[in-house]
C-alpha cells in the first residue's frame, strides 16, 4: 500500500502514522508544504491519503499563509473520495475533510491541549475498526476548532471539551480531531510553537511540564491496531 501524507508544519508531523506505515513496509510519500512541495495533481499512485494538522483553519487564505492552500487541499480530498481510496485527516485535516464534503468546521467549545480522555459511542463500539478502543481512552489533544458534520456522518468518540473527537464520513474516510499519533519528540517541537502564557484560564489546556511527562505509546498502539484493522479490510 502506498500511503502520501500531507504535511503543513514540520511540528506537525505523522508521528505514529509514519511509523506504523514504515513498520508495515508500505510506501510513503510527502508533500511538505512548509518546505515548498506542492500537492499531488490527482489521487494517481496512492492508495490513502493522510491529511496532518496545522495552525491554519479551513478558513486561513493565500495572504495568511503562503503554502496553505485550503481549497486546493478539499480538492484533493473530494478526488480521493471520489477515487474510493481511504482518507484521514487530523485535526486540522479532519476539517478539511468535513469542509471538501460541505460541511464548514466550527468552534469547539473547549480549547484542547494535553492528553485527556475520549469516550467511545454506542457506533463505535460495535464497529469492527474500533472495538479495540474500550469505552474510554486517554489520548492527546491540540486544538481550538472541530470539524463539521455532514447528514451522513458518524460521531465515533467524543470528550468532555469537544463532541467530536473522530468522525467517520464514509466506509473509507475518517477525521481524528484528537491526535492518536503523538509522541514525546513531537510534543515537544508542539510547545516550543505554543503561547502558554492563558493557560491557567482553559480546564482542558496542560503545562508543559505535564504533556512531557505523560505516556503516549498505548494510544499510538491503539493507532496501529485501527490502522492494521482499516487497511486489511480494503486490502
Amino acid at each position: 500500500m502506498h500511503l502520501h501524507f500531507v504535511i503543513h508544519e514540520h511540528f506537525e508531523a505523522p508521528g505514529a502514522f509514519e511509523r506504523w506505515a514504515i513498520r508495515s513496509q508500505h510506501q510513503v510519500s510527502y508533500s511538505l508544504l512548509y518546505q515548498g512541495d506542492g500537492l499531488p495533481n490527482n489521487d494517481e499512485g496512492a492508495d490513502m491519503l493522510v491529511v496532518m494538522g496545522g495552525p491554519q483553519s479551513p478558513a486561513t487564505t493565500l495572504e495568511q499563509c503562503s503554502h496553505f492552500d485550503s481549497i486546493a487541499e478539499q480538492r484533493l480530498i473530494r478526488q480521493f473520495i471520489e477515487a474510493n481510496k481511504l482518507v484521514i485527516g487530523v485535526c486540522l485535516g479532519a476539517q478539511l475533510i468535513g469542509e471538501a464534503l460541505g460541511a464548514p468546521y466550527q468552534t469547539s467549545p473547549e480549547r484542547e491541549i494535553g492528553k485527556f480522555p475520549i469516550h467511545l459511542t454506542e457506533a463505535a463500539k460495535i464497529h469492527p475498526l474500533f472495538e479495540h478502543f474500550g469505552e474510554v481512552l486517554e489520548v492527546g489533544h491540540w486544538h481550538n476548532d472541530m470539524p463539521g458534520l455532514t447528514s451522513e456522518a458518524k460521531i465515533l468518540a467524543r470528550s468532555a471539551g469537544c463532541p467530536r473527537q473522530i468522525v467517520q464520513y464514509q466506509d473509507k474516510v475518517f477525521g481524528f480531531q484528537c491526535h492518536m499519533e503523538f509522541n514525546t519528540k513531537l510534543i515537544d517541537q508542539l510547545i516550543a510553537h505554543e503561547d502558554f502564557s492563558e493557560a491557567a484560564r482553559f480546564p482542558y489546556v496542560q503545562k508543559p511540564d505535564e504533556l512531557l511527562k505523560h505516556d503516549y505509546e498505548q494510544m499510538n498502539e491503539v493507532l496501529y491496531g485501527f490502522l492494521d484493522k482499516l487497511t486489511k479490510a480494503y486490502e
